[in-house]
């Protein structure tokens, strides 16, 4: 497996412990949750259960009843004598204890429940005949492991990790899966044979972002480009509607939640709880507030507080990259070119993208950066500065600003080139003006330091000495 160090040292851990275990894995759909348990627990597993999707392929919905048989059949399959299908959810966790009981020699026993959030029907009784599966049975035995993943994350926090029900503090371990880091997905191509330069795997992970999933359809015989229009242009591509699966399958309420991204999406810099509110049309009340760190839990939006400003001022931005990408290549197409990509890969819109996209591989690296700057055991804040426009001075916005504890705030340029950054006339003008407008922001103290992240280094010029560091994009590969 790649990656996923700590997670698999969890997992065994609490598999070794010798005492009851309720552990809840979540994270975004297709990031590899299942995948993760069913390899660190390859057979360990005593019971192994997934829900049904709440609509199939048919827009049959499968409602109590199916949910109910189709945990039987899984009782069955895991050696359960015939007997009756369940009639509710207290008789089916029941007859799962009486199977578990006849079966036990006095090992682990694993129980893994998959698509826990699915189950959940509509005034189904699930999670009462949970909370009595754990609080009345299985709590009592050691030798007990209970595992539960869901992709809707809404579900898990509020049912689970945050009940204040019966189920209130019941978890011994929560495991949030994220994304893979650029170095993972390196690691992971290579293990499917995929031999592709950093400079074409940053470019697919601002397409894709780090879903395990989404890289698993790369084919290695095709290039970069060729694996683009596959997977979102060609006739049938498998990823062409996966933006409206993928809200659907996560969410009880797809369309908000596809609305508020879709808002946040027409603005780099993200916006106010206040302006989403104002231009979504959402009610100002608690739910709003949920319903957007409901995304961020899922790893689709980032809330991030502006440089000087108070919490009040917290914006929240889009940043996952296949929500992006389709948004601003995929969406609303009416043309059908199946080789889009490739026609449109030296495109003045593709290598703006590019340069936006690279930002948010950027913040979704800040750990690297910052030990590529030797600032890791430096305690510090990163942030960006939005000074809106007014009637002397145009708005701007530096996208990332390290503010160090040693008195030092890195003004961080991220810029995406397929050589050597060169720093132009027009460049070192808006340098000198942004960091002008940060020390008019910082107190006498602290010192700026102007980084230039960007993929291969820096070219000596007149203007190249205005930058004090610089990052690579080698070193946004580091582990």
């Amino acid at each position: 497996m790649i990656g996923r160090e700590q997670e698999i040292r969890e997992l065994n851990e609490r598999y070794d412990s010798n005492r009851p275990e309720f552990i809840a894995v979540y994270g975004r759909r297709r990031v590899g949750k299942t995948y993760l348990v069913d390899e660190t627990l390859k057979e360990r597993i005593t019971f192994r259960h997934s829900g049904l999707s709440p609509v199939d392929e048919q827009n049959h919905k499968n409602g109590l009843k199916e949910q109910l048989k189709h945990f039987y059949l899984s009782l069955q399959l895991h050696g359960m004598k015939r007997s009756r299908c369940p009639s509710s959810w207290l008789d089916a966790f029941f007859m799962l204890e009486m199977h578990l009981k006849s079966i036990d020699d006095g090992s682990r026993q694993v129980i893994f429940l998959d698509e826990l959030p699915w189950m959940d029907t509509p005034r189904s009784g699930f999670v009462t005949a949970l909370e009595a599966f754990w609080n009345g049975w299985a709590s009592h035995r050691d030798n007990m492991m209970l595992v539960v993943c869901g992709s809707a994350t809404s579900w898990m926090t509020d049912k689970l990790i945050n009940n204040y029900g019966g189920l209130y503090g019941r978890l011994t371990c929560q495991i949030k899966l994220s994304p893979f880091t650029l170095n993972e997905c390196e690691l992971f191509l290579q293990s499917r044979g995929v031999m592709m330069s950093r400079y074409d795997i940053v470019q697919g992970y601002m397409a894709l972002g780090g879903i395990p999933y989404y890289l698993g359809y790369i084919k290695s015989e095709l290039s970069l480009a060729q694996n683009i229009d596959r997977l979102f242009f060609t006739d049938g591509a498998v990823l062409r509607h996966e933006y409206d699966r993928l809200f659907a399958s996560v969410f009880s309420n797809p369309e908000q939640m596809k609305r508020i991204v879709q808002f946040l999406g027409t603005r780099h810099a993200g916006f106010t709880r206040r302006e989403i509110l104002d231009k979504t049309g959402m009610e100002d009340c608690g739910s709003s507030t949920k319903l957007l760190k409901i995304l961020e839990n899922s790893d689709f939006i980032t809330s991030y507080i502006p440089f000087g400003k108070s919490r009040r001022e917290t914006h929240y931005k889009l940043t996952d990259p296949f929500c992006l990408f389709h948004m601003k290549f995929v969406q609303g197409r009416t043309e059908t070119d199946p080789d889009f990509w490739m026609h449109n890969v030296t495109s003045q819109s593709v290598s703006a993208w590019r340069g936006l996209a690279f930002e948010e591989v950027c913040f979704a690296h800040i750990r690297q950066i910052k030990q590529a700057l030797g600032i890791l055991g430096v305690s510090s804040t990163q942030s960006a500065l939005v000074v809106k426009g007014d009637g002397k001075n145009d708005g701007m916005q530096i996208d990332l600003l390290i503010s160090r504890m040693d008195n030092v705030v890195n003004l961080c340029e991220m810029k995406f080139s397929s050589s050597e950054f060169e720093v132009k006339n027009e460049d070192d003008r808006k340098l000198r003006e942004r960091i002008q407008r940060v020390m008019e922001q910082i107190s006498r103290r602290h010192s700026i330091q102007v980084t230039l992240v960007t993929t291969f280094g820096l070219k000596y010029g007149i203007h190249s000495g205005i930058f004090q560091q610089v990052v690579t994009l080698d070193k946004l590969f580091q582990d």
